[in-house]
Formats: C-alpha cells, sequence, structure tokens
C-alpha cells in the first residue's frame, strides 16, 4: 500500500468515522480504522458493531493495500500535523505504517485488516431518497425523546414508518413522545416500519450537515439492518428488533384549553424556572389565565423549592378556552422548545392529569406529546 493525500482530506475522514470506532469493546480490533485503497481513493472504516461509517477521500495511489490501525493514536497524530500532503506507506511484512508530512514522519503498528469485522453490503431492499435539510430536522426533533437507559430496547430507538412519499419518525421514553413527518423524494414501493438506534439518527444528522444532496436511505429485506448513503459516506447499522408501542392512541384528540405563545419567550422562563425547580424533582407549574377583552391572556411559568426558594415568570399569550393548570418536568419542556423552528408554539391541555400537547404554530407535520406530574396546587 503506496500513497498520498492532503492531511486536510484524511483529518476530515478521520473525524467522520472516528465516532463509530468502539470506546468499550470487549473486540480490541473496533477501537481500530480501516485503511483500504479504493480505486483511486482512500476508503476508511469505523465499527462499533452496532453502525460502521464509511468515508471516502482522494487519494493518489500508487500500491494497492489496506490495514487497520488505532483510531486514537492516528486521529491524534493526524490532526496535529500541518495542511500539506500526507506520504502513507505500508510495510506488508512487518505491519507497519509509515506516514510523512512536511518535516514529521512516524511509524504506526497495525492489525492485520482480514481481522476486521466484516462491514454489511446492503444491495437490497426497500430504498428511498430524502431531501437532506428535512431529514435533520426532523431528526433534531424527535431523537431526543428517545430512552436512554436499556430496559424497553425499542424505545432506545427511533420508530420509522416509510408509506409511499411519506416518512414519519417517532420517538418516546415513556413520559414523552414526539411525532414528525416529512416527504421522500422517492415513494417506497412498499410500506414498511422498523425501529433505527437513536444513536444511529444523530449521527446521521451531524454528518448531514454540511451535504446538499438527499439522502438515500435503503432496509434490507429481511429488516435487520438500514444503510444511508450521502456524498462519500456510508452508514450501515443494526435495527432494533422488536414492535413499537401504538403511539397514535396517546395523542389527546380534544383540549379544553389552546395557548399561543413565542417560542423564544416560553423556553427563557422555562429555564429560569428550571434552576429553582432542580431540588424540587424538576417540577415546572404552567397556569393558563384567559385575558379580557382589552388585555391578552397570560401564561405563568413558576417553580419552588422548600429549602431555596421560588420564581414567577410570566409570557403574554392568546388563550383559547377556560383557565387551566398543569406541572410538567422543566427538562421535557426545555428539551422540546429548544429544537423548533417556528416563533410560536401552542400547548393544549385537558386537565392537570391528562398529558400536555405541544405544536408549532403553522405547520402540522410535528407533535409532542408531555405526561404531566401531579403536584399540590
Amino acid at each position: 500500500m503506496k500513497l498520498s493525500c492532503l492531511q486536510e482530506n484524511l483529518n476530515r475522514g478521520l473525524s467522520v468515522v472516528g465516532r463509530a470506532v468502539a470506546t468499550r469493546t470487549t473486540l480490541p480490533i473496533t477501537n481500530n480504522v480501516l485503511l483500504a485503497t479504493d480505486q483511486s481513493r482512500l476508503k476508511l472504516v469505523a465499527t462499533n458493531l452496532e453502525m460502521a461509517i464509511s468515508c471516502w477521500i482522494g487519494a493518489k495511489v500508487e500500491e494497492e493495500g489496506e490495514i487497520t490501525v488505532p483510531a486514537r493514536l492516528l486521529t491524534e497524530f493526524i490532526s496535529s500535523l500541518p495542511s500539506d500532503r500526507v506520504d502513507i506507506s505500508l510495510s506488508p511484512r512487518t505491519k507497519t505504517l509509515e506516514l510523512k508530512c512536511a518535516r514529521f514522519e512516524a511509524r504506526i503498528s497495525g492489525v492485520d485488516a482480514k481481522d476486521f469485522p466484516p462491514i454489511p453490503s446492503i444491495a437490497e431492499g426497500i430504498t428511498t431518497k430524502a431531501e437532506v435539510g428535512a431529514l435533520h430536522q426532523g431528526i433534531s426533533e424527535v431523537v431526543f425523546a428517545a430512552a436512554t437507559e436499556e430496559s424497553r430496547p425499542v424505545l432506545t430507538g427511533v420508530d420509522a414508518q416509510l408509506d409511499g412519499d411519506l416518512l414519519t419518525l417517532a420517538a418516546a421514553d415513556g413520559f414523552r413522545l414526539a411525532v414528525y413527518k416529512l416527504p421522500l423524494i422517492t415513494p417506497v414501493s412498499q410500506k414498511t416500519e422498523v425501529i433505527i438506534p437513536a444513536r444511529t439518527l444523530a449521527e446521521l444528522s451531524r454528518l448531514a450537515a454540511d451535504q446538499e444532496e438527499a439522502i438515500e436511505i435503503t432496509v434490507n429485506p429481511n429488516k435487520s439492518q438500514a444503510l444511508f448513503r450521502l456524498k462519500s459516506i456510508e452508514l450501515v447499522s443494526q435495527l432494533v428488533q422488536g414492535t413499537f408501542p401504538q403511539y397514535a392512541q396517546l395523542i389527546p384528540q380534544s383540549y379544553n384549553t389552546r395557548v399561543i405563545v413565542d417560542v423564544a419567550q416560553f423556553l427563557r422562563a422555562t429555564k429560569t424556572a428550571s434552576i429553582f425547580a432542580r431540588d424540587g424533582s424538576g417540577i415546572v407549574r404552567l397556569v393558563i389565565a384567559p385575558g379580557g377583552e382589552l388585555s391578552p391572556g397570560k401564561l405563568t411559568i413558576s417553580a419552588r423549592s422548600e429549602e431555596i426558594g421560588d420564581d414567577v415568570g410570566e409570557v403574554d399569550a392568546v388563550v383559547d378556552g377556560e383557565e387551566a393548570k398543569i406541572a410538567f418536568n422543566g427538562k421535557y419542556l426545555t428539551d422540546v422548545l429548544s429544537v423548533l423552528h417556528e416563533t410560536q408554539v401552542a400547548l393544549e391541555t385537558t386537565n392537570p392529569s391528562s398529558p400536555g400537547v405541544i405544536r408549532p404554530v403553522g405547520v402540522d407535520n410535528y407533535i409532542h406529546v408531555i405526561m404531566p406530574m401531579f403536584v399540590q396546587w
């Protein structure tokens, strides 16, 4: 193996695949990154056995070859080099990778590439394409609602329903539910539902941030793996096996009170209340008061802790319906308000013990449901 490439390209490629490198693992080779020549490009691959990221960068290849080397060591070394040409050569006998750049050179002991876990290639199955901006926004508005602990594995994933030219993403952790609908560029041939690990989608969203071209999505025939293809990057992920809860019945179909407020003001008041709610199990109380003929309605956001004190914030609101009270975990409110792109949001409530529904004003493709907390008023 003998090739040369630019330091900035190699550095960027290593940062792309680096997030898939295993951290705690029983298989030491998954701490490595695979370097392989692929026609006139250098292919970098990393995997933690749940997902694998491959990235191709431009290179001048003189001799074919492949090797795996410790990912962290290589990444830190390459990122410390000047912006110049990097010459890479491999001694097949000693499995040593030699790197030269400007006045720096290093030798890194590698492990044979044939010991690296095989990366699944998904050539057939259900295939579609999604516009990168819509998918990026959709992921950001649901992924945080997935469960983090593994007690119910299906809830650590995001439910993806592909139906015609529509993709519905849903995540829930037992206390909240987020559902986002986005159009697909290419309709799917048959209705399909899979559960994608939330970590995979968070990674995809990060990789898609500086992409412009549509993202190609392929689910293999037995629904065990999915492939996301971007420009010069491929992400393959295992899918979560199991049945996602039927979440449609968790969404209240009616309300007694609907309040419309400015997102930024609501977020600021919730964050402020959350400071006082830390000692009070995170409880933030909301009181909705309709306005009179001349005065606007208002939403009062408060928190109190026996030990440290209390705080009250008010925002103007347009209120439809009667006066209402409800309490939520402040973190759940902050999480959803932080990802909304719209300037106004509607909160719908029925009574203090029923879920609250949050909908951005002006769009109908997103809904967020939060379970209330029971408090003494």
